[in-house]
């Protein structure tokens, strides 16, 4: 079977709205550290991981072993409604690793799930279903996930459950706030939030929810410090902050273990998917028990947190913690960010670099402009393929390229990465 058969039977039974990448398809069907090799033999160093998902890498021994481990008990789901082992292990390094006090954990299947969960659990604590929601954020598919997702793009209904009011995002290339220094950056989004709050909401808001560094949105993030200056003017009414550590956790940033820590701020909710189950359906939201407690009906979920999905999280964060893969983010994101800093700032179509460890972007403009360059876009992608380098795209424009290795990626590996990205960009920027 070719990859042409394999594309056309996939038009012929999935949705059209399903995206695929390239304008030749791949199919991935092996893979083995921070590559991957398609059904045709062509073999990619991979800065995407399934979307920031396959954070450890590909055929992990110790993840497949502990996966494996539990496939031999026979025993792949009993639900939640019979004690699990590998669930409470888990929940308990998650707990102890959130930095967030008397913590409680409910596990999904996805960061949308998990996203779900935190709205329903805020809006029962608070009585309120008004949420406050970031521009250019994105927080999952499903009905109320997709009403405070802050980007045209992915928000296919505008029927929403909550009542939404939206604040400034971190857009510091062309956002409303983008031409102030940091400190008044701060400033600004806190007035901001304060206007909002008194002049769309009844008062009794539910929650504000934040991406530390906004992932579909183009790996935007604020200064440092915003949440938690947020945070304290939602403190004087009692208003929770959720963070949607989705794609910031784990250690991506190098700098921290969550998103969060960098603004000098604890949640009361915080949210975890991807990366966690190094590609195992495995996701869940972390809060404070008064507030995580507030469901008062039965209610579980069939799948999430089954023996299988948690044993692979169990391994994952074994070996997160165990090799210290937090610095290695940091040590060889450094390589990556400075590289691309120093070799492709001065490029006509490239009109911003950022990031944070292995979480990095290139936005691409119009060249002498802040206009999107979506061609530009598309032509260093598929650049990229061609030289054996898988990337990810997003931005609200679709405009940026996004990069979000796993975590083990090497110094060698991240040096062979930036060459194949210097050499795209400077290709088409001569075109």
């Amino acid at each position: 079977m070719t990859t042409d058969d394999l594309l056309a039977r996939h038009r012929a039974v999935l949705p059209s709205w399903m995206p695929l990448y390239y304008q030749e398809p791949i199919e991935i069907v092996s893979g083995a550290g921070c590559r991957v090799t398609d059904a045709q033999g062509r073999t990619y160093l991979d800065f995407f991981g399934g979307v920031l998902t396959t954070m450890i890498g590909y055929d992990i021994p110790e993840i497949r072993e502990a996966v494996e481990r539990q496939l031999r008990t026979g025993v792949v789901h009993t639900s939640t409604l019979y004690l699990i082992r590998q669930q409470v292990e888990l929940a308990e390094k998650v707990a102890r690793l959130s930095g967030i006090p008397d913590p409680r954990v409910f596990f999904t299947n996805s960061g949308t799930e998990a996203n779900e969960a935190a709205l329903l659990v805020a809006t029962n604590h608070r009585r309120s279903h008004q949420i406050l929601a970031v521009r250019n954020s994105y927080h999952g598919r499903s009905y109320a996930a997709m009403g405070i997702t802050g980007h045209r793009s992915w928000s296919a209904s505008a029927l929403n459950p909550l009542q939404v009011s939206w604040l400034h995002s971190g857009d510091r290339l062309r956002g409303l706030l983008s031409r102030l220094d940091p400190e008044q950056h701060v400033e600004a989004a806190v007035d901001d939030l304060r206007e909002v709050l008194a002049t769309q909401t009844s008062g009794d808001v539910a929650a504000l929810i934040a991406e530390p560094i906004q992932g579909v949105g183009g790996f935007v993030h604020a200064p440092d410090g915003l949440l938690g200056a947020w945070k304290k003017v939602l403190d004087e009414t009692g208003i929770l902050l959720i963070s949607d550590e989705v794609q910031t956790g784990w250690g991506r940033t190098g700098e921290h273990f969550w998103g969060y820590q960098a603004h000098d701020v604890v949640p009361d909710l915080l949210t975890f998917a991807k990366g966690i189950g190094n590609g195992f359906a495995l996701a869940g939201v972390v809060g404070r028990a008064e507030v995580l407690n507030e469901v008062h009906a039965t209610s579980f979920s069939t799948y999430g947190g089954n023996p299988v999905s948690t044993a692979a999280g169990n391994a994952v964060i074994d070996y997160l913690l165990d090799h210290d893969l937090q610095a290695n983010a940091a040590r060889v994101g450094a390589i990556l960010g400075d590289g691309l800093r120093a070799a492709v700032t001065d490029r006509g179509i490239v009109g911003d670099v950022r990031g944070k460890g292995l979480m990095l972007a290139v936005e691409f403009v119009q060249p002498g402009s802040r206009e999107p360059n979506t061609a530009a876009t598309v032509a260093v992608f598929e650049e990229c393929r061609r030289g054996g380098l898988l990337v990810g795209k997003g931005g609200l424009y679709g405009n940026v390229l996004r990069m979000g290795p796993p975590l083990t990626l090497t110094e060698d590996e991240a040096r062979e990465g930036l060459a194949i990205l210097v050499d795209a960009i400077t290709k088409v920027d001569g075109a």
